[in-house]
């Protein structure tokens, strides 16, 4: 087992997959907060824009997304994040978490409509009666209540964030799914050592967040 962890470098192909969920898990949070400040709008229009987004991105398959970021905006159309000199698997990479962030976005709004809807309209209509306009009201009010209700529905988010970074292999970032397929093709005879390797190094990142996630949903849950 230790043969097959230093041969395929799998301490780094993990660490490439914690890069990619931390920075997606930045991105999607950011991205999903305003489509769920945009569906939640009294504004037709914005309202109307935050529900396409989530229903056209969210029955999107993922690596279609991830395809088209990197084959079509990169390769294509020639959308640089780094400066084209920069190695082909940092930009792999970074639009390996753009495709990421875009489409869990779509789940993070779903669980922050759910935070908001928790939140009594006694405080809205409260908040609007000592003149807070809507932004103030989203900002100071309503927000803050509803990340705190919506801690468990995102932290579930994480964990499938985690589990899809698997996906980004499929445009050749170096993550612990791409090191396993490497290690299946030129290791085939220890295949069930190289899938519980990789079993146990996915269980060791998302059972914490588990835990994490579902401690801090009951210790911050908003009392009624």
């Amino acid at each position: 087992m230790l043969d097959i962890i230093r041969e395929y470098d799998v301490i780094g192909a993990f660490w490439i997959t914690i890069q990619l969920t931390l920075y997606a898990a930045v991105g999607s949070l950011l991205i999903g907060t305003i489509v769920a400040i945009l569906r939640v709008s009294p504004v037709k229009i914005f309202s109307w824009a935050g529900v396409a987004y989530v229903n056209i991105v969210r029955n999107t398959p993922l690596t279609l997304l991830v395809f088209f970021m990197f084959f079509c905006l990169y390769q294509l159309l020639g959308w640089h994040i780094s400066p084209l000199s920069a190695r082909s698997s940092t930009h792999a990479f970074q639009w390996g978490v753009v495709g990421l962030s875009f489409y869990h976005a779509s789940f993070v709004a779903e669980a922050l409509r759910s935070g908001i809807n928790t939140v009594p309209v006694g405080q809205a209509e409260a908040a609007r009666a000592i003149g807070l306009g809507f932004g103030q009201s989203l900002r100071d009010v309503i927000l803050p209540q509803a990340f705190r209700g919506a801690i468990a529905p995102l932290g579930n988010t994480m964990i499938a964030l985690t589990k899809n970074t698997t996906v980004v292999s499929t445009i050749g970032v170096a993550e612990a799914s791409y090191a396993m397929k490497n290690a299946i093709e030129f290791s085939p005879n220890v295949l069930y050592v190289i899938f519980f390797i990789m079993a146990l190094g996915f269980v060791i990142l998302t059972l914490p967040m588990g835990v994490l996630f579902t401690h801090f949903s009951r210790k911050l849950a908003v009392q009624r």
